[in-house]
């Protein structure tokens, strides 16, 4: 299975890469190939200062080794070996009327002493987080999401969309870090379901990423903006750095298991602002946001 998923992953990154250059139309993707010390490495794939993006990166990664003392408190177990591999991939469009988007797919396995798999599974998801709420865009997001997830199983779109509101919250803010998606974590056998199964599932979702976001991007990409929504922007920016720091796992994970930095934090925006104490203007449309961001709301 780890081979079968990996060899998609990079499939698909060649896929998403592809695609996003041709949005883009001025810039391509910059690559990195990396070794981790610890057993592993990956292929990172960055884009700058583009036509529509700003920075981006679209990431594979595949590593093992010994499971990190941090990593066996974590998932309470005793020293063992790990191999883990995923494609994941931010973007942040310089236009303010463009959403930044995330997505994440990621497959890992544990060994006993004899080398045996003891514990696998899959995760990841796909979440937008816009500057400016167009309803339209949201509904084309999660509509994708649920399209993906009918395939499978009619509770996963209802079930993993919930699952991406209550993670992507940034506690010390009360709001969420956009308007969410899919996120779905330690997908595992069960008496019904296949680890095949799952993969037919996470690929899927993989699958209908560029379907998912590029058709907002082709509606937004060219909208005229001011310079206070671009400051508005950088002030948004600032929350997702906040999240990412603080509490998403995917970071943390790659912190904890000595991973290649640059690549970890490809996720961080290259222009942010922290404003003090900054409120938007009642009735504006960054209120709007706001108000949305502090209440989830089911979109399809």
């Amino acid at each position: 299975m780890k081979d079968k998923f990996y060899a998609y992953i990079q499939k698909l990154q060649d896929q998403i890469c592809k695609g996003l250059e041709e949005v883009d139309r001025k810039t391509k993707f910059r690559e990195d190939l990396w070794d981790r010390p610890e057993g592993g490495g990956g292929r990172t794939r960055v884009i700058e200062n583009g036509t529509v993006f700003e920075k981006g990166g679209v990431n594979i990664s595949a590593v093992h080794g010994k499971l990190p003392d941090s990593m066996q408190k974590l998932f309470n177990v005793g020293e063992a070996d790990f191999f883990a591999c995923g494609l994941s991939l931010v973007l942040h469009p310089k236009n303010p009327m463009v959403p930044t988007v995330h997505a994440n797919w990621r497959y890992f396995e544990m060994y006993d002493d004899n080398g045996n798999v003891i514990n696998s599974w899959f995760g990841g998801g796909q979440d937008l987080t816009p500057y400016y709420l167009f309803e339209e865009d949201a509904k084309h997001f999660h509509q994708t999401c649920k399209t993906a997830c009918d395939k499978h199983n009619p509770e996963f779109y209802t079930k993993y969309k919930k699952q991406c509101d209550d993670y992507f919250w940034n506690t010390h803010r009360n709001e969420a870090r956009g308007i969410g998606g899919l996120f779905f974590d330690y997908c595992k056998a069960t008496e019904t379901t296949l680890m095949e199964d799952w993969y037919n599932f996470v690929t899927e979702v993989g699958n209908s990423f560029l379907e998912a976001y590029v058709p907002i991007v082709e509606r937004r990409k060219e909208l005229v903006f001011s310079d206070e929504q671009r400051t508005w922007q950088e002030i948004r920016r600032g929350r997702y750095v906040e999240f990412n720091l603080v509490h998403d796992k995917g970071t943390l994970f790659g912190l904890k298991t000595n991973g290649r930095i640059e690549s970890i934090l490809m996720s961080l925006p290259p222009h942010v602002q922290w404003v003090y104490d900054h409120q938007p203007k009642e009735g504006s449309d960054e209120e709007k946001l706001i108000n949305t961001l502090q209440n989830p709301t089911d979109w399809v």
